[in-house]
């Protein structure tokens, strides 16, 4: 017979769930006091005092005990910062000149563009840190509603982003503008096999179908604030659509869709087609065979478009209420005065859209043709730049 206890094979048959349970109270308790560890190293960072009392980034309450203070709005999975803001700032890298990849010698295929390089020269003026990570447009803005990145505060802001009227001053705000508010838009419309546009600068739109460019200034709700520059009236009876296609890139996308037949025409900047031309140095995401049919199966009917935007191109859109332009603001202000920002506008060619500081030379530059109102325009529709009807 056998020599155990009459309870002996029960206890052995508990004891793996009392270990089980055991392991886990353990655990728990390590979860717990490395928690109160955390909260610990926190409170002492911020209650500890210099020679001059409470220490910055410090604040004292009612009763004169220290409380810390965040430098940032926080964002989880990244450490903040510890005696100075540390930003976190995103960008797509498909818009030349703005924001794109780099490629060797200027940089091993790194984010690049003119918000890259301003938002990287702020530390010069500023006790600030910023980092630039590269996202997707759609994690910024969206049709018509704030991208779920900014939303859900995975990153502080994204760059060069247009302040314009109408959706986005509901969900987000704005920094200051790096750029001046000259950047006007246009309507694109397809022609026809004798190189006539379909839709003329005489039309007010009225009853037509006019694409999107989902997330991207001009929006949609800006239209209806242009002025058509032969008629001298405001646009009018027409229907926003979104694009019919998706390729990942937005523009592509809106395109596609007039080129299809499945839009009457398109709301768009008025220098996006110049942008879109591919070439040395250009590490496109969009159609470039497409984009070279300007002026053969595409052309602007309107162009020099302004009144959608309150202010020009910023540094960072961000969620409203986040507090972000207050902390990049002055920054923004002191690095606009800089030889700095000057050399970073000449490098992406933007010298007449930036703000002269004391480092720019004098400049007498004509108006570009995008940048013109269609009834001032001298080129044709060959050219991509149609002019105004003749009645």
């Amino acid at each position: 017979g056998s020599s155990r206890a009459p309870n002996e094979s029960s206890k052995s048959a508990a004891q793996p769930a009392l270990d089980v349970e055991h392991a886990a109270m353990v655990s728990f308790s390590h979860f717990t006091l490395a928690c109160g560890l955390l909260g610990l190293s926190v409170w002492l960072q911020g209650c500890l005092s210099n020679d001059d009392g409470v220490e910055e980034g410090v604040a004292e309450d009612e009763s004169g005990e220290c409380a810390p203070v965040m430098l940032e709005p926080p964002i989880p999975g990244v450490l903040g910062g510890v005696d100075r803001p540390k930003i976190i700032l995103g960008q797509d890298i498909d818009w030349p000149g703005y924001a794109y990849m780099g490629t060797p010698p200027e940089s091993d295929f790194g984010t690049e563009g003119i918000g890259n390089d301003i938002a990287k020269g702020l530390p010069s003026v500023c006790d600030i840190d910023v980092e630039v990570t590269e996202v997707r447009w759609s994690d910024c803005w969206g049709n018509a509603v704030i991208g779920d990145g900014v939303a859900t505060g995975e990153l502080h802001g994204c760059m060069t982003y247009t302040h314009t009227f109408g959706a986005r001053n509901r969900f987000c705000e704005f920094s200051t503008p790096i750029l001046m508010d000259n950047k006007p838009a246009g309507i694109l419309v397809r022609l026809d096999a004798t190189g006539k546009p379909v839709i003329d600068g005489n039309s007010d739109l009225s009853g037509l179908k006019v694409v999107d460019v989902v997330g991207w200034a001009p929006t949609a709700d800006t239209l209806a604030l242009a002025e058509n520059k032969c008629t001298k009236k405001r646009f009018t009876g027409f229907t926003m659509v979104k694009p019919t296609v998706e390729t990942g890139n937005a523009n592509n996308d809106a395109l596609k869709t007039l080129l299809n037949g499945d839009a009457d025409a398109m709301w768009v900047y008025a220098d996006q087609v110049k942008s879109y031309q591919c070439g040395p140095g250009v590490s496109p995401n969009w159609d470039c065979d497409m984009w070279a049919l300007f002026g053969t199966n595409f052309s602007y009917v309107q162009t020099g478009l302004f009144g959608h935007a309150k202010a020009g191109t910023t540094l960072a859109l961000s969620k409203k209420g986040s507090g972000l332009a207050e902390i990049l603001n002055p920054c923004i202000e002191k690095f606009l005065k800089t030889k700095a920002y000057y050399d970073i506008c000449k490098k992406h060619g933007f010298e007449d859209s930036c703000f002269p500081n004391e480092f720019f030379p004098s400049s007498n530059a004509s108006t570009l043709t995008w940048e013109l109102p269609t009834d001032q325009l001298t080129t044709t529709c060959a050219e991509g730049y149609c002019p105004c009807p003749v009645v």
